[in-house]
């Protein structure tokens, strides 16, 4: 994991009232959920956390309960919170058997899936354990399965077995497989209801929320080493400002741009891949009653297409993972161009191509004949055909990628350079399951503000 945490501490207060001269009407669009939440009324703040996707929110949620005293805000760009990955994800409740023994990933996903399942309990949001299979359909996956079944043994995911076609066919009736690994602890939810529900307890302890506040700027103020009490000024698209003592950035899909303010290194870069789902026609849905996912091959740099049950009872199919021309491009056509320079000049994007060439080949295939995706799919449930899938919705992943062209797969932290980047913490890279991870990592990233801000 590359961490690279460089921020000064120091004593926060609880900010009473504007600073001098910038009291006037209310910034953007204080946002509340149901009429709840307390309205931001100034513009100082100890702590600003931008971003407001599920990490960000649940890192705003962790620090006000755990430092009640301090204001805090969250400055999201859109008008609404938690509409870009953590609304598109796929809502899986993951256990933690894929990754690294020892690895933080590895840790936060299990105490995460924990402590999700514990929270929706406590909030009554609904959830379904319905558990996944991890299915060999050919001799030559049954020794990745096995040593991946060891794998999340040692990770200490609850309830793993390995089972044989017959019990395969009990867990789902209409797949076929030689051997699967039985992980009952997977689930599945709504993680834009999860994160709503985070920013609903963030306001209720006191915290602010500020919707259409585009940050386009992050710097010292002026005179701040006269022992200003807020000294950093963050700016948004409209002139708009705040101050505040420190920074927490959460800003997924724009995470390098923004760590760019402070000075950061634009590496790792944020490279957009969207993500297609197919939907499985309602009166098709019976062949599916939990997750199914093929067995992960290391030689590929993603997942592979899978079966995934959602809270409404559809069941989505997928996704492929193809470049994306637009960070936030949702569509097939939709691109931007200085999104794609930015993309073939800055990154390491060409060399992750030349390294994956015929695999991002295939899964480009895959996204323009539903033919191609079928009949993988027809692998694990040989009933399914064309004619009983629909073109479904997509998401895009913010994937950082470093100069030399590998995908940065583990939390990347970063502060930046001078005072500012001092009082900054930058998440660069929360890569997934980083929604299942969620309440994990905001106590890791409370307990790092904690320590280097001394709060």
């Amino acid at each position: 994991m590359v961490a690279v945490l460089r921020y000064l501490g120091g004593a926060c207060r609880r900010a009473l009232g504007c600073f001098p001269g910038a009291c006037g009407p209310a910034l953007s669009r204080p946002w509340t959920l149901g009429g709840g939440g307390r309205s931001a009324s100034t513009r100082s703040f100890d702590v600003a956390i931008v971003g407001g996707g599920i990490v960000g929110l649940a890192s705003a949620r962790a620090l006000i309960r755990r430092h009640p005293a301090l204001s805090v805000v969250v400055l999201e760009k859109e008008k609404d919170l938690a509409v870009h990955q953590t609304g598109h994800n796929s809502g899986v409740i993951h256990s933690g058997i894929y990754y690294k023994p020892e690895s933080l990933k590895a840790k936060l996903c299990v105490q995460g899936a924990a402590l999700i399942y514990e929270y929706c309990n406590q909030k009554g949001i609904p959830y379904k354990q319905c558990g996944k299979l991890i299915v060999a359909v050919e001799q030559e996956e049954i020794p990745r399965l096995k040593a991946l079944y060891e794998r999340g043994l040692q990770n200490g995911v609850q309830g793993l077995r390995l089972i044989q076609q017959e019990d395969i066919r009990k867990k789902e009736p209409y797949c076929r497989g030689l051997l699967a690994i039985d992980c009952p602890y997977t689930g599945i939810v709504d993680y834009r209801q999860v994160a709503l529900s985070f920013a609903q307890d963030f306001q209720e302890a006191g915290g602010s929320v500020l919707t259409d506040f585009e940050v386009k700027d992050i710097k010292m103020a002026d005179g701040s080493k006269n022992g200003m009490k807020y000294p950093i000024v963050i700016k948004n698209t409209k002139g708009e400002e705040i101050q505040c003592q420190y920074v927490v950035t959460c800003a997924g899909l724009y995470s390098d741009r923004i760590s760019e303010l402070s000075g950061c290194n634009p590496d790792p870069h944020i490279i957009p891949f969207r993500g297609d789902y197919l939907l499985l026609k309602p009166e098709k849905c019976y062949l599916v009653k939990g997750n199914i996912y093929p067995v992960p091959d290391s030689r590929f740099p993603f997942l592979g297409v899978h079966f995934t049950p959602r809270m409404d009872g559809s069941i989505w199919l997928g996704p492929n993972a193809v470049l994306a021309f637009k960070r936030e491009g949702y569509r097939p056509f939709d691109f931007s161009a200085s999104d794609v320079t930015d993309i073939i000049i800055n990154s390491g994007f060409l060399k992750l191509v030349f390294q994956n060439f015929f695999y991002g080949v295939n899964e480009m295939y895959k996204a323009c004949c539903l033919g191609a995706t079928v009949k993988h799919l027809q692998k694990f449930i040989p009933e399914i055909t064309v004619s009983d899938i629909l073109r479904g919705p997509a998401g895009v992943r913010a994937q950082a990628v470093d100069k030399g062209g590998n995908l940065v797969d583990d939390f990347v932290f970063d502060g930046g350079v001078g005072d500012a980047g001092n009082r900054i913490l930058h998440v660069r890279n929360a890569p997934s399951p980083a929604a299942t991870s969620s309440l994990a990592i905001s106590k890791m990233i409370v307990d790092e503000m904690q320590q280097r801000f001394e709060l």
